[in-house]
């Protein structure tokens, strides 16, 4: 079926190139326990009043990208209720603008992707339709700020087929989680391995991917002809792309962290805390989000807040120290928290004391209770808790 003219000649433009961005938002988050256990891990609360999929979405639109498509799988009411039509990113648009991608089921698909490079494949009719000179996918739970402008002009200039936005191993992390890398001194990329128990080196993909979308129509293609499942893209997506010689790397040079399990989740409220974390109040790149009114956070006499961040709502008789605490937390006098992270509505009773701990919305913690360990753990639902 031909693709309609008057679709082609809608789109935003970068550098002459028509871009579409597909934000991956489909992981279940099971690692996360009881965080994920009834929400999109793209919808999880970061730094009290923000979730993880704004960094993607404000990254867009500060960087001019406006034609942006969240692809689902998971929970998808917690995070269609965030995303309110795109208005909080100025998305909500008559052309363009935000669009929601269900999964793909029927005949031709057989039932849910398999992975995320096979949620690409499952897309392709529709990306098709859209027709962009490239494509340009992200995951929609990773904190970092970046100019996707920049890495388009590097592409281009490139003559790349592919374009991997790398950054090397983030502090208390390893390589082996990550899709590894390793380069030539011009920056293509000459090895590729997924998520290797021995890593190439310490540079790791971060999940930004810049396609020129007529070589990954034809891979897709060709490589669906020969598998059943494309499961996800470091198993045959990103090494036949690698291989044929046109895939470089762009260099992150800020921060960037996968929070996809309780300890690097917590670890990135602290690198906040310590100053070197995400910038939550950059003026020339602000971070956009879907907030509802609440009055301002109060501090009773005699209570004692430290080196923490209080979202709206709070209201803390305790003490609190190197924590972050979401909207609407209530800390009991008597009640010592240290390097903790309450999600919203919890009530933290008098005279528990709890350090490095993760606690999930609306969670009561009864009067007296103590955690108080090296490891991360995380509260929620009684029958979730678990240790990082």
């Amino acid at each position: 079926m031909q693709t309609p003219v008057l679709n082609q000649a809608r789109g935003t433009r970068l550098h002459g190139q028509k871009v579409l961005v597909l934000i991956l938002a489909g992981g279940a988050g099971s690692r996360m326990g009881a965080l994920t256990r009834r929400r999109a891990k793209p919808v999880l609360p970061f730094a009290g009043t923000y979730r993880l999929i704004d960094f993607a979405l404000s990254n867009c639109v500060n960087s001019g990208l406006t034609d942006v498509w969240v692809l689902e799988s998971y929970e998808l009411h917690t995070l269609n209720d965030h995303l309110g039509g795109g208005r909080p990113w100025d998305l909500d648009r008559t052309y363009g603008g935000l669009r929601v991608l269900p999964p793909v089921t029927g005949p031709e698909g057989g039932g849910f992707a398999g992975g995320n490079a096979d949620a690409l494949y499952r897309q392709l009719p529709l990306i098709r339709e859209f027709a962009p000179d490239v494509l340009l996918v992200l995951s929609a739970d990773h904190l970092y700020t970046l100019d996707f402008g920049a890495v388009l002009a590097e592409h281009l200039h490139r003559r790349a087929h592919l374009t991997m936005v790398t950054t090397p191993v983030p502090p208390h992390d390893t390589a082996s989680r990550f899709g590894n890398v390793r380069l030539t001194r011009a920056g293509r990329v000459q090895r590729f391995a997924y998520k290797p128990t021995r890593p190439l080196s310490d540079t790791i993909t971060t999940e930004v991917f810049l396609y020129d979308m007529a070589t990954l129509d034809s891979t897709l293609t060709e490589l669906a002809a020969r598998h059943v499942n494309l499961k996800d893209f470091g198993d045959y997506l990103l090494p036949a792309l690698v291989q044929n010689g046109h895939a470089y790397a762009y260099p992150l040079q800020s921060y960037w962290r996968d929070v996809g399990i309780p300890q690097a989740y917590w670890q990135a409220h602290m690198d906040v805390l310590d100053g070197h974390g995400v910038p939550l109040d950059a003026p020339d790149w602000p971070l956009y989000t879907l907030a509802l009114p609440r009055p301002p956070a109060r501090l009773d006499a005699g209570s004692e807040v430290a080196d923490s961040l209080l979202a709206p709502g709070c209201r803390v008789a305790g003490t609190v120290r190197r924590s972050v605490l979401g909207p609407g937390v209530t800390v009991a006098a008597g009640a010592v928290l240290e390097e903790c992270v309450l999600l919203g509505n919890t009530h933290v009773g008098a005279n528990v004391h709890l350090r490095r701990v993760v606690v999930d919305a609306g969670y009561d913690l009864t009067d007296g209770r103590r955690w108080w360990g090296e490891k991360v753990k995380v509260l929620g639902d009684p029958a979730d808790e678990e240790t990082a």
